[in-house]
């Protein structure tokens, strides 16, 4: 395993074990055969990756799901409990009595009996029904954030999400979960040296809440305008990683 795969970081929910520091995502703005997404996902785990993150809405848990029980079969790890395994409700979803049902789907995809981590994919609630992407501002409805956020410490209570948290969240958006018996673990946002939510990460250590950062070597472009990347692309950063013999990445 790598050093890098190897750190650790400690959740506040008791029934969760370490999140590693550093994970594989499966996210892409353009399909990806299921195939592909399997074969990178097994990859990982032969580097040394132990944490992988999915969504309901990326459609990626299946193939991270045949990942696992390949990587089992072929003794790369030991068992799943040797991975931390993180998915995502998605907006559609976000209704109190779909919470549950929509974690269940996620682990019948992912051929296992609890994930990880399990997050408020973003503070969005959608009118419940298929996946449309992108979503549309008329099937937008008002977040009924308690009642969501108790349907998620119901899961954890049932031992199906040994962690819950959200994705995307802002302070304020924070606010309103701050006096839940079971407060957020993490919150998983984009972070990276050219967009560094200072008064995010500040408001969350305050309050014990882990800040994990996607897209950390720049933001993905989801519109296809193509204008390029601003972390890869940086000259400050070009300047640091010659000087030590790195890449920028």
């Amino acid at each position: 395993m790598t050093a890098a795969a190897a750190a650790e970081v400690a959740l506040r929910s008791g029934s969760a074990r370490p999140m590693p520091a550093v994970g594989i995502g499966t996210a892409s703005p353009t399909p990806v055969p299921h195939e592909d997404t399997r074969d990178a996902v097994l990859a990982a785990i032969e580097a040394g990756f132990r944490h992988l993150d999915t969504a309901f809405m990326y459609g990626t848990e299946r193939p991270l799901g045949e990942a696992v029980a390949e990587a089992v079969r072929r003794g790369l790890v030991a068992s799943r409990e040797e991975l931390f395994v993180t998915s995502k409700l998605w907006c559609t979803q976000c209704h109190p009595d779909l919470v549950l049902p929509a974690l269940r789907q996620t682990l019948q995809n992912l051929q296992m009996e609890y994930v990880d981590l399990y997050l408020i994919h973003w503070p969005v609630c959608m009118k419940p029904g298929p996946i449309t992407w992108p979503s549309k501002r008329e099937d937008a409805v008002p977040f009924d954030f308690e009642g969501v956020w108790r349907a998620m410490e119901e899961c954890h209570r049932l031992g199906l999400a040994r962690a819950i948290g959200v994705s995307n969240f802002t302070t304020k958006h924070l606010d309103k979960l701050l006096a839940a018996t079971i407060p957020p673990a993490v919150n998983q946002v984009e972070l990276n040296p050219v967009w560094q939510q200072r008064t995010l990460r500040e408001y969350c250590a305050e309050r014990g809440i882990h800040v994990a950062a996607y897209s950390p070597l720049g933001g993905q472009d989801w519109s296809g305008s193509g204008d390029g990347n601003a972390v890869l692309e940086s000259e400050v950063l070009a300047e640091i990683a010659k000087a030590r013999g790195k890449t920028v990445a």
